[in-house]
């Protein structure tokens, strides 16, 4: 999926974020910080990658999402002092060695690498790395404006931190957190065939999830787990659960 890098000036910029997102921006001292943006119903809007840049930070996103969360940080700014800008910064992605510059994947080591300019960049197939890793996509897994971050992995994602204090939708992913066990979530799947992304998964007849990114026999669905066993299909191929 294209990216886009918006940056993120002016004195208060590092406040600024800190009060809108998941994770705690003083983490740029060690590189890039997976973070998420939320309603103030504890909704994904969307994920991004924050990249430390001398006077600015970065803001690495789906190109499907970045207009939409370009406009809601010009919402939060009122009269602080912070810039928003689209930039033509490219992003670079790979796996093995990295070159001069690039930073670490901060979700999971089997990530690889991303950096921020232009360079050649590897073949990977990112579905099947994404799939075997349990990584949701920003617009495909992750859904804006209806899911739930800890539902779709982001604590074992380093994409939230639960000590940084305030900040959009926090309390109801520290209640989600503290209070509740998750009834949903995501989840890697076996699959017998392939089916088309969206499909619904089913077991004696009662809705178990949705299937999604599918690649080498396997695909990531978010399922009900109360209901997710033996017996799920999905338009009558066969599904099984590989990670509980």
């Amino acid at each position: 999926m294209q990216r886009v890098v918006l940056a993120v000036g002016g004195g208060d910029r590092e406040e600024f974020l800190q009060g809108l997102v998941t994770n705690d921006v003083a983490k740029l001292k060690d590189g890039l910080v997976y973070a998420a943006l939320l309603s103030a119903q504890g909704k994904y809007l969307a994920d991004f990658f924050m990249v430390p840049d001398e006077d600015r930070i970065l803001i690495d996103v789906a190109e499907p999402l970045a207009a939409d969360l370009q406009k809601r940080l010009g919402f939060y700014k009122l009269r602080a002092d912070v810039t928003i800008e689209k930039t033509d910064i490219a992003v670079t992605c790979g796996i093995g060695d990295a070159p001069d510059g690039a930073f670490t994947d901060p979700r999971d080591p089997n990530l690889g690498w991303r950096l921020y300019g232009a360079a050649e960049s590897p073949e990977v197939n990112w579905d099947a790395l994404r799939v075997a890793h349990g990584i949701p996509e920003g617009g495909i897994e992750l859904i804006p404006n209806e899911s739930y971050i800890l539902e779709m992995g982001f604590e074992r994602l380093n994409g939230v931190d639960f000590r940084k204090g305030c900040y959009v939708g926090q309390e109801v992913t520290a209640r989600m957190k503290h209070k509740t066990e998750l009834r949903k979530g995501l989840a890697v799947v076996a699959l017998e065939g392939e089916v088309p992304a969206g499909t619904a998964i089913t077991r004696d007849g009662k809705p178990v999830g949705t299937v999604y990114t599918q690649a080498g026999g396997q695909g990531l669905a978010y399922l009900r787990f109360d209901r997710a066993d033996a017996g799920m299909t999905a338009d009558g191929v066969t599904v099984s659960r590989l990670d509980g």
